[in-house]
């Protein structure tokens, strides 16, 4: 695995254990030589974790639009920034770029990204593994919300299977590293259509 795409805040959230766990995360990627892919910013957590890569002597490549870039966010000091036109370029550039993908905390960008990249998944458009990184029981409710669609029926449980879930950045790689997803054969039930 050479580059991972990481879906995050831009901003830091209220708990410090967010930024901590960025850090280490990013650190972890220095370490192991992976290039961090993420949308550009040099806010939030997206940019404590790239400072994090490059601190340790890692590759971070951004992909950022040009509103962004017009409003002074983007970071200065990667390895590579692309500047794109729209946010569908961001994403699709994004997961080109990308072997895997993790989530920390965010909010509606993070939520859209990761979700887009579980259903290219699903739809088989893709076939790289996405995880949350679950700091602090953050993704919790979203987990909830989860389990909640596959009781009720609109969501498989074996796509659920392959989200990667975990609080520890090591465990969470490792996973990432070893992830065989398990495919169904359909994703629609036409016979319940």
């Amino acid at each position: 695995m050479k580059s991972i795409a990481i879906f995050c805040g831009a901003s830091s959230g209220h708990n410090p254990v967010y930024r901590e766990a960025a850090q280490a995360l990013g650190t972890l990627f220095a370490q192991k030589g992976i290039r961090q892919v993420y949308g550009g910013g040099k806010v939030g957590l997206m940019g404590t974790i790239a400072d994090a890569v490059l601190a340790h002597g890692g590759q971070v490549v951004g992909v950022i639009p040009q509103s962004l870039v017009d409003m002074e966010v983007a970071h200065q000091g990667l390895t590579q920034l692309h500047v794109v036109q729209t946010m569908h370029e961001r994403k699709a550039l994004m997961a080109a770029e990308s072997d895997a993908f993790v989530a920390l905390p965010g909010g509606f960008g993070t939520f859209d990204e990761f979700c887009e990249i579980v259903t290219w998944n699903q739809l088989r458009i893709i076939q790289k593994p996405a995880a949350l990184f679950n700091v602090n029981g953050y993704f919790n409710p979203f987990l909830q919300m989860l389990d909640q669609a596959v009781t009720e029926g609109f969501l498989k449980a074996e796509h659920k299977s392959n989200l990667i879930i975990s609080d520890q950045s090591q465990d969470l790689l490792t996973q990432l590293l070893h992830h065989a997803p398990v495919i169904t054969q359909k994703w629609v039930d036409f016979n319940r259509i």
